[in-house]
């Protein structure tokens, strides 16, 4: 006999749960009662019902599609049945159900009924391990690991590849480790789901190298293995070697999926390559992968990253259902182009669609109020994310808050945050500090500072350079000497400037005082009519920018052939006249080279984009997008 189950009630959406729930409730009532009706229940043992009279393949069925579904309510109503017929000693009967728990995310649910079985199966450690991983408890699954370890259980590349999975997410590089010499004593290692696992764990651990060799070592390389080497290239900063795996990729006939498109689109964003973007671009719509949500919010990313903001939003625009993930790719995208409002009118868009903002979100928005002296609206912002109960502030949001109040010349107050913060400082912290006395001359905190820098950062140079400036700016020759004897005898090296301009297909580098560049004497004569143009309406340059104790003409020298000046004459020269001149430069914009690049904006009517550390800076007629505030 056998158990008619109503399936088009679950079926049809417009039936309440609450009555499918009804009818398995009383179909089982229906059972026991035309049971009870033909057999004697004297004696309470007898109520166990042989299974042969049971159809179990039809629950088991409907269980497996409660799980597909994460039909909680009704896969609860059938563990009351399983558990009505007896069917709880049942090994595959418990599997089902654990596997129906986990997928609803009910594993306290699947650990009870994992722990009172009586003959547990690998199906059954594996699927609550899985169930785990899956839900981030991370450290249960290692343990449950453990346990069945030292019970003797055999181990399958399941188990494995789950478990291996729970120490990527914890970074337990160690037990990885351990994992990987079970998997050749096992001789798993040719598995591709196993070995998949060891090359994430590898690569999220900053083992890329380790990751490299797992991946050449494996046989069978599925669509998965090569995006996750990827993303493991992408998240160590490796975005050339991406680039070329992803050329690799496709001489070998890999299928392309969403995965794999999004981490090379970061690979180029990073890069700021927009000819390969827009490349991917077409290749995203050719493969039916426009209407991805993470596809999309790479490409907002990318487009955002070289200086398109329009482009960006236009794709961001096109997507009608938008997750947290895109909305933040682009108000990170307003931030980075100095679009304030529009990145604070999106955040209460959010609000107004019920769509919860995240840490990130939280992060892009204080980072807007930093780079465009927004104090109050970043008090407000922060004070929000401190009584918003679904987010937890990290490190991250203290020190943009830091920067609100340093930028704005608020550098006492931000001081007094990194004392009363629930976490350490942070170089990028002291960074900030010191970067705000600079520029409001706080010499006793710069100092202050600079000292918590060099403990913490002893081989960047760039600090001593800042303190430097520090005294410089105000005039204290004596210490400016003794900060560079300092830098000079710690054996720290400072970053060069560099900026850089494509044309032509082809990356045009220039450092201060350029003289290699083919070009260079066409770049200096073209520089020297901006010069000849700015003299005649009066402009001069800002030599309290060159923090050299030098005559005013020799500053005024030091300062003409920065980088982005060079930089941008070239552009003029090899440039057509209507598209925009985007330069990358590796430092931050100094006053005199920002103030140089309004007035040429003006002279040569062109459009100018600088990219530096902070953001994009946008030159037209004149005037910059930051707002002479960065």
């Amino acid at each position: 006999m056998g158990f008619r189950f109503n399936y088009p009630a679950i079926n049809q959406r417009t039936k309440s749960l609450s009555v499918v729930c009804s009818g398995v409730y009383l179909a089982a009532r229906f059972f026991c009662s035309k049971w009870n009706h033909n057999n004697s229940l004297k004696d309470k043992w007898l109520a166990r019902i042989d299974r042969n009279l049971i159809d179990m393949f039809a629950l088991h069925e409907r269980m497996q599609l409660c799980a597909k579904r994460r039909s909680l309510l009704v896969g609860k109503s059938c563990h009351g049945l399983a558990v009505q017929l007896g069917l709880v000693a049942d090994t595959l009967t418990c599997n089902i159900l654990i596997n129906l728990y986990t997928k609803c995310g009910q594993n306290d649910c699947a650990r009870y009924v994992f722990d009172a079985m009586l003959v547990r199966s690998i199906v059954s450690w594996n699927t609550m391990i899985a169930g785990y991983t899956r839900s981030g408890e991370d450290v249960q699954a290692l343990k449950l690991f453990s346990r069945m370890h030292r019970e003797g259980t055999q181990l399958s590349e399941f188990t494995l590849s789950s478990t291996i999975c729970a120490c990527a997410a914890k970074y337990a590089i160690n037990e990885c480790r351990q994992l990987h010499t079970v998997v050749l004593k096992l001789a798993l290692d040719s598995n591709s789901f196993v070995g998949t696992a060891i090359l994430d764990v590898y690569a999220k651990c900053n083992m890329i190298k380790d990751a490299c060799w797992v991946f050449e070592k494996m046989p069978d390389k599925t669509g998965v293995t090569w995006s996750s080497l990827f993303a493991g290239y992408v998240q160590n900063g490796l975005h050339e070697e991406a680039l070329c795996l992803f050329r690799s990729a496709q001489r070998e006939g890999v299928e392309l999926t969403e995965f794999t498109l999004s981490a090379v689109i970061s690979a180029c964003a990073s890069l700021a390559l927009k000819i390969e973007g827009t490349q991917l671009h077409s290749v995203s719509v050719k493969c039916g992968f426009n209407g991805n949500l993470f596809v999309a919010a790479s490409f907002v990313d990318l487009y955002a990253k070289c200086g398109q903001i329009e482009k960006a939003y236009a794709v961001f625009s096109y997507m009608e259902h938008k997750n947290v993930v895109i909305w933040n790719a682009m108000i990170t995208g307003f931030s980075r182009h100095a679009h304030s409002w529009e990145a604070m009118i999106l955040f209460e868009k959010m609000h107004q669609l019920e769509l919860f903002p995240n840490e990130v979100t939280y992060l892009s928005v204080l980072s807007v109020c930093s780079h465009a002296g927004l104090v109050e609206e970043g008090r407000h912002y922060f004070n929000l994310l401190m009584s918003d109960q679904t987010v937890e502030p990290n490190v991250l949001h203290y020190s943009c808050m830091v920067d609100v109040l340093g930028r704005s010349g608020k550098t006492d107050e931000a001081w007094e945050l990194l004392h009363k913060m629930p976490f350490e400082p942070t170089a990028s912290m002291w960074g900030s500090l010191l970067g705000s006395c600079r520029n409001y001359t706080n010499s006793r905190l710069a100092r202050i500072a600079a000292e918590q820098l060099f403990q913490l950062e002893p081989d960047n140079g760039g600090n001593h350079v800042l303190l430097s400036n520090v005294y410089a700016a105000s005039g204290n020759w004596e210490n400016v000497a003794m900060a560079r004897k300092y830098l000079k005898d710690s054996g720290a090296k400072k970053e060069p400037g560099r900026s850089w301009i494509e044309a032509k297909g082809k990356i045009h580098i220039f450092v201060v005082g350029e003289r290699k560049h083919p070009g260079i004497t066409d770049i200096h004569n073209k520089l020297e009519e901006i010069y000849d143009d700015m003299r005649k309406i009066a402009c001069r340059t800002k030599i309290e920018c060159d923090l050299h104790d030098v005559r005013d003409d020799q500053k005024e020298e030091l300062l003409k052939y920065h980088s982005e000046k060079l930089a941008l004459a070239f552009g003029l020269i090899s440039l057509p006249p209507n598209i925009p001149i985007i330069i990358h430069k590796n430092l931050r914009i100094c006053g005199d080279c920002h103030s140089f690049m309004k007035v040429a904006s003006h002279i040569t009517k062109r459009l100018v984009i600088i990219r530096d550390t902070n953001r994009f800076h946008h030159f037209k007629n004149g005037s910059c997008s930051c707002g002479d505030f960065w």
